[in-house]
């Protein structure tokens, strides 16, 4: 299983809305590193599911429910979705300055390249951000 972080405005997407809705189509990504991500997600990966611009904090935790296919908001075969299922909501999200302030954290791709929509993430850095959603800072 691979790790991944998307990232959506709560007010253009929100995790809550994810809940509701019980599955999402991740379209409408026009950057290549993110597009060539979305091709690479498998069925069941993790995905942490991060707040941007409003809030910056990791909420919630999807998994990978279908595989990349052509992006329905364009007709260009450059473009590719994958759906999204919700898993479960963090119990106490972790905002990017504790992100950045954490050692651990510190190459995450979250830090180092913050516009990326659709990022890798990796288990070391997945583990403790479970870690610090959970409270237990010291693991």
């Amino acid at each position: 299983m691979a790790y991944w972080l998307v990232k959506s405005e709560p007010s253009a997407y929100s995790w809550d809305q994810l809940v509701k809705e019980k599955s999402t189509s991740w379209d409408g990504v026009r950057n290549y590193a993110a597009r060539n991500h979305l091709r690479t997600m498998k069925k069941n990966d993790a995905v942490f599911y991060y707040h941007s611009n409003e809030g910056t904090e990791i909420v919630g935790i999807a998994k990978v429910s279908k595989t990349a296919y052509q992006d329905p908001t364009t007709d260009n075969s450059n473009w590719v979705s994958v759906e999204l299922k919700p898993g479960k909501k963090l119990r106490r999200p972790v905002g990017l300055a504790e992100i950045k302030a954490d050692k651990t954290l510190k190459e995450m791709v979250l830090v180092k390249n913050s516009r990326l929509s659709v990022q890798q993430v990796t288990e070391a850095e997945w583990k403790r951000v479970l870690e610090l959603s959970s409270g237990d800072q010291d693991s």
